[in-house]
């Protein structure tokens, strides 16, 4: 394999010209021969105070897991990045909503301490049970964020309910190490845990189908917001619509993403 040649000391240059200077000797090296290594994708060199910018193939899709559309509107990556913990609040049909679409795309999830949480809204969402495992009701918080732990080793997203709990920094952090290595998700909600990397915010604004308190319910509105590590809050509008006897998720025709200041010390 050909080698970056090693350049002499280059006093006086910028920046700038350094980069410049290494882009022409990487452009320098020969291609490799076929039949010797698998490609590459080629490598564009940046200055390190450039961020990456974020592009989606096929590497990157495998690296989240699915939401549904609207929210994945309000994510950097269009999806819950791989190696990550993230809480959730609000509506429980967000929390639902993300459950149908991780299990619908044909990973495996396990939902820790959450004995109130509607598998049947979930179904109507997509979701397939035969990839859901349940831990209703843990003996306590300690044993919740064990099993937690375990789970991570083989299930892709894992959702685990607190009761109100916090869990102490330097367990959250072994077990932020475990899912970061296992390349799983996990979120959490109805408790308080430090430094996840994704938050997402909900609450009811409105349903359709009631009229004067009587008909049947259609769709319910949500204002639905996501901050993270290293993105700008965002907030958009959004429904979850009966049709034809499945339940969808849609943006609302009057709602729109909208930017806020970053929130990292909430983070």
């Amino acid at each position: 394999m050909s080698e970056l040649p090693i350049a002499p000391a280059s006093n006086g240059l910028t920046k700038a010209e350094k980069l410049d200077q290494l882009r022409r000797k990487m452009a320098a090296i020969p291609a490799r021969s076929e039949g010797t290594e698998p490609a590459r994708p080629a490598v564009m060199l940046r200055s390190v105070d450039e961020p990456a910018p974020i592009v989606a193939t096929a590497q990157t899709t495998l690296r989240t897991l699915p939401v549904p559309s609207p929210i994945a509107e309000l994510l950097p990556r269009g999806g819950l990045a791989r190696g990550t913990v993230a809480s959730v609040s609000g509506a429980s049909a967000v929390l639902i909503g993300l459950l149908a679409s991780v299990t619908a795309g044909g990973s495996h999830a396990a939902v820790i301490g959450l004995s109130n949480l509607s598998l049947l809204a979930a179904v109507e969402q997509g979701a397939d049970l035969s990839r859901i495992a349940m831990v209703p009701e843990p003996k306590d918080s300690a044993v919740a964020v064990e099993a937690a732990a375990i789970l991570l080793d083989g299930v892709d997203l894992v959702i685990l309910g607190l009761s109100g709990a916090a869990v102490t920094p330097s367990r959250a952090r072994a077990v932020v190490a475990r899912a970061r290595s296992k390349g799983a998700v996990l979120l959490v909600t109805e408790g308080h845990w430090d430094g996840v990397d994704l938050r997402i915010e909900s609450q009811v604004t409105g349903y359709s189908g009631l009229g004067d308190r009587h008909g049947r319910l259609t769709a319910v509105q949500l204002d639905v917001a996501a901050a993270g590590k290293g993105f700008q809050r965002r907030t958009s509008r959004m429904e979850i619509r009966s049709d034809s006897g499945s339940v969808t998720w849609r943006a609302d025709t009057d709602g729109h993403v909208t930017e806020h200041a970053p929130l990292r010390a909430a983070l």
